[in-house]
Order: structure tokens, then sequence, then C-alpha cells
């Protein structure tokens, strides 16, 4: 199993230069590993077991259990509120005695383990696109300066290159900030989206699913209809038609067990947590975005906090003589650079922000 899953390791490894923020790696690098590795583990069925096993009397067990795999498998809603021993064999399988039309057909499982390898598409198409358009800028810039133990000529000259590229490059990196939010705007459009995706896909049955496995602790004993039951039967019934010996259509009705739905039930379970809470976390983040966005007060305080070294009136000087994109630089620059190193930096940068304002103000 851990040479199975090993390499998705590869993606969750400490980076030394970060440019997007924790909750987006969590959409990007975590939940892509996690549905890839809910995919792998679904998809070995030797440490699962046979993802169905059908009792039928007078035919090929291997046959019956591939029809049905293949098709599809079915329960009567209805029976799930029976007692069980008494009045229904199993939750869900009972006597439909010729109502069609009141059978509840399961043909997602086949479909699963793509679907789930889909979905970690998805969450990685974020972090795909910024890396594209974000070119390792702040990797460039940063030079090494993340390590406080090079020699001081060494630092003074990267220092030297680093506020000159800023100087140079004054209102020129809106571009660049508004192309990270789009960015973290897609991981919550495609949180939802694939909320609303797989609640269609489980027939309605998945955006209530946690809240009713929640409920179901707290229900009387024989009252309880199990969510995850319902949602993923671990018995069903399957339908074959085989000809008789003179040509007459016999009809088998067997009993199908579906082991693989224990690991179903249990993986969509963490999913729905996982992606609620995700979800909570990213519209936080989209109006913590736009208070950054609209409300330039709060850049200041920020990069003071992230900087932790640098005094609130430098904050400020810096911050009102900068648009969004230049102060975001500097503030994703914070998180990356020696604390100290930034701090003579920002403070260098300052002056010279300042001596550059005097002087076009004295020469108009």
């Amino acid at each position: 199993m851990y040479k199975l899953l090993g390499g998705f390791a590869h993606y969750l490894k400490w980076q030394d230069v970060t440019t997007d923020s924790m909750v987006f790696r969590m959409h990007n690098l975590f939940t892509t590993v996690l549905l890839l590795t809910c995919s792998v583990i679904i998809t070995a069925t030797q440490y699962v077991g046979n993802p169905i096993s059908c009792i039928v009397q007078g035919l090929p067990t291997h046959a019956i259990n591939t029809y049905c795999w293949i098709t599809s498998t079915f329960t009567m809603p209805d029976a799930f509120n029976r007692q069980i021993g008494v009045e229904v064999a199993h939750p869900g399988v009972a006597n439909d005695f010729g109502d069609f039309d009141a059978r509840k057909y399961y043909t997602y499982y086949q479909w699963v383990c793509f679907v789930l390898f889909f979905q970690a598409m998805l969450c990685y198409v974020p972090h795909w696109l910024w890396n594209a358009w974000e070119g390792s800028l702040i990797s460039t810039l940063v030079m090494g300066l993340n390590h406080g133990l090079n020699k001081e000529d060494v630092v003074s000259k990267k220092k030297g290159v680093l506020m000159d590229y800023l100087m140079s490059h004054i209102k020129r990196h809106n571009t660049y900030v508004y192309r990270y939010f789009v960015c973290e705007v897609l991981c919550l459009v495609n949180i939802l989206t694939q909320l609303y995706l797989m609640n269609r896909f489980f027939d309605g049955e998945f955006l209530s699913y946690g809240l009713r496995v929640v409920q179901f602790s707290d229900v009387p004993q024989e009252e309880r209809v199990d969510p995850m039951v319902y949602v993923f039967p671990r018995v069903t019934k399957c339908i074959f038609h085989k000809y008789g010996a003179s040509g007459t259509i016999q009809k088998h009705d067997s009993l199908c067990i579906l082991p693989l739905n224990i690991v179903n039930e249990k993986t969509y379970i963490f999913i729905w947590f996982w992606f609620v809470i995700l979800s909570f976390l990213l519209v936080g983040l989209m109006l913590y975005r736009a208070a950054i966005i609209f409300l330039p007060v709060m850049r200041p305080r920020l990069l003071q906090l992230s900087a932790r070294v640098l005094s609130i009136e430098t904050c400020r000087s810096i911050s009102k003589k900068l648009d969004l994109g230049d102060w975001w630089i500097l503030y994703v620059l914070s998180g990356n650079m020696d604390s100290l190193i930034y701090r003579d930096m920002l403070q260098e940068l300052t002056k010279k922000m300042g001596s550059g304002s005097n002087s076009q103000a004295v020469n108009a």
C-alpha cells in the first residue's frame, strides 16, 4: 500500500518559496491528493475484496457477478423502514410485486474511481494555471534571501538587484495579483460545482448526506434508517433472464453483496465534511481578498503582521506609494525572505521612493 500511495507525497512536500495562501494549497494540493488516494484505494480491489458477490442458484456465480456489476442492481426504498429479520432480510431488499417504478437502481459504483480521478484533476487546475501565470517570479526575486547565512556583500548585492527591479516595475504588477485572485475564485467555483455534480451523481442524496449521518446517532434505535446504507447499500437485488431448455425466458432473482460500498460510504462521508469545511474557508478567503482590494487602509497592518519586524509607520509610508499589485509583491516577499534582510530592504526602498518623489516634485 505504501508503494502504491507513496508517490503522492511529492505533492505535499514543504516548499521553500510559496506564492499562494494555505487555503489555496489545501484546495489544490491536499484535496487533489485526497481524491487520488481514494480513487486508487477503491480501484485496488485486492485490498478491499471483490466489488460484488451475488447469490443465485443453478447459474455460474462469476457470470452473474459480472452481469450485475456491469448493468445495475436495485433496492426497494420503502423496505429501508421495515424491521430487519422480520419483515425484510436486509435493508432495502423486498419483493417489488411487479411495481418496477418503485425500484431504486444503483449504477454509480462502476464509475466512482473514475469520478474521483476527474474531481482530483479539476482541483489541480487552479494550481497548474497559477504556476503558468506566476512564472516563478517570486522565486527569482527571493534569490536565496530566505536564508540569512549568506555573506554580507552577497546579501547587499542581491538586495540592490531586488530594489532596482521593484523601482523600475512600479505599477506593473496589478495583472499579477488579479490573476492570483482569479485562481482563488476558481477554487471556490470548483468546490461548489463539484458539490452540485456529486449531488446529481447520487440522485440528489449527497448534499444532505453528512447531516443525516450526524443526526443518525440521535434517532431512537427502532426508528433508525442508516443514511449510509440508503445511499451506499451493502445488499441489493439483481434480475437475470435466460432461456430455458424449450426456449422459455426464465427469471432469476439474485441477492448481491457490495463490499466495495463499505469503502465508498466512509470515503464520501469524509469527502462531504472536507468539501463543506473547504467551502466555508474559501468563502472567508474571498471576503478577505475583497477587503484587501476595497479597503486599502488594511494593507499597512497586514504588511506589518506578515513581516513582524517592521514599524507601522514604515508600512503605512510604503503602502501609500504603491498600487495593489506592488503591495502584493512586497506582502508575498515578506513571507519568503529572512525577516531582518526584508526589514532592511523595505526601509531602504521606502527612502528611495521618498527621495524619488521629492526629486520629481522639485523638477515639476
